[in-house]
């Protein structure tokens, strides 16, 4: 990977959605870890090298101790990623994190999508997540708080420690979602093995402890 010298910087913006922040690891079809290590927050506004949309990653203490909602205004600091291919959020480390308006309460209606405030990474741990169609993200579950989008590390070859990196899109929500699509099945390769397809049973496999509306 190539690496990129950190920069530090100051934004402003208004928050357009907030999801957890997870990694993935992925070995073919014998593993898929994820881990949830934080909050993105998704903004309209103003950073240094951009004015509309970019995101910001966050911890989980800084979620719980700010209790950040959708219409929120915030300005704060944050750092450039030194590793672009393993961060998907366009700036880390945030900091001085403040609200200084809030834009009214967002209509959360009845659900789809869940529009409510941000779980504990646990709750996120414990439903575990299931692959998400990318047309699905970036559309109707965009703002829904079981949204996600993973960095994630493909074990390539274990002999010489090489991976592939790559961003993936899944659902933490109810199995019962009218909005859920898988959308196509991942390929997964390993030197000399070839390709398989993630098609779905790890997704079931996963959350076979959920009940369907849960």
């Amino acid at each position: 990977m190539e690496r990129h010298e950190p920069t530090k910087i100051e934004w402003r913006g208004r928050i357009l959605s907030i999801q957890v922040r997870a990694t993935v690891w992925r070995y073919l079809l014998h593993n898929r870890t994820h881990r949830e290590i934080g909050y993105t927050l998704f903004f309209h506004g103003d950073a240094p090298d951009r004015t509309g949309y970019f995101s910001v990653a966050i911890s989980e203490k800084q979620q719980q101790n700010g209790q950040f909602r959708i219409n929120d205004a915030l300005t704060g600091t944050a750092w450039t990623k030194m590793y672009r291919e393993t961060e998907y959020a366009d700036y880390y480390r945030a900091g001085s994190l403040k609200r200084v308006a809030n834009f009214g309460t967002v209509d959360e209606g009845p659900p789809p999508p869940w529009l409510i405030d941000p779980p504990p990474l646990e709750t996120y741990s414990w439903r575990c997540a299931r692959q998400l169609a990318i047309g699905r993200y970036k559309g109707e579950c965009f703002q829904c708080v079981w949204a996600n989008m993973s960095a994630v590390t493909i074990a390539w070859n274990f002999d010489t420690g090489l991976n592939k990196y790559r961003f993936e899109s899944f659902c933490y929500g109810p199995k019962s979602c009218a909005l859920y699509s898988m959308g196509k099945a991942r390929g997964v390769s390993y030197k000399g093995r070839g390709t398989v397809y993630d098609t779905g049973d790890i997704d079931e496999d996963s959350t076979v402890h959920r009940d369907w509306d849960e």
